[in-house]
């Protein structure tokens, strides 16, 4: 297999599991309402109430204010329908840098960008909403792991690109 093969795989893995990371983040968006009575009925089974009482707390108040716009007022929930959905096309944009990353690197350096966006919006939005300072730190991590695999398949766009782009102007080095 050739460097130039090799570094296109590279990229279609990274880009592979990236893509399932969003997609995997978008379906869960859905069923909120379920997700959040399994995790707390999961984490009494785990006994997190008695190691981490402040987390319980949170899970807890979440399900409730969930539960009744769940009840009472569920065009609220609208909006995670539209979160997760908007997760599903952003993994659909990802299709262009697997077909052809050198043309498509933009996709990539969108991500990023959106990646760095998710730590002022947490930073801003949270306190705002009400979100505890330690919840926010774990959504800015999103953006921070998120990041790592975009900057792997970036670097590795640009080493493609290096061994696709043609000699413009001879060397005349000695």
């Amino acid at each position: 297999m050739s460097d130039r093969a090799a570094l296109l795989r590279g990229i279609r893995a990274w880009l592979v599991l990236f893509v399932g990371c969003l997609v995997l983040s978008g379906a869960t968006a859905f069923p909120l309402v379920h997700e959040l009575r399994w995790t707390e009925d999961l984490l009494r089974w785990l006994s997190v109430p008695d190691h981490l009482p402040v987390l319980m707390e949170w899970i807890e108040r979440v399900r409730r204010g969930l539960d009744t716009a769940d009840a009472d007022y569920p065009f609220l929930l609208y909006g995670t329908d539209w979160l997760a959905f908007a997760h599903l096309v952003i993994a659909v944009a990802f299709y262009g840098p697997y077909r052809d990353p050198v043309r498509n690197i933009w996709v990539v350096e969108f991500a990023m960008i959106a990646c760095a966006g998710i730590i002022p919006l947490a930073l801003i939005c949270g306190p705002i909403r009400g979100i505890p300072f330690w919840w926010s730190v774990i959504d800015m991590s999103f953006g921070v792991f998120g990041v790592i695999p975009l900057y792997v398949v970036r670097r590795k766009i640009k080493h493609l690109e290096a061994f696709t782009a043609p000699n413009s102007a001879p060397s005349f080095a000695t």
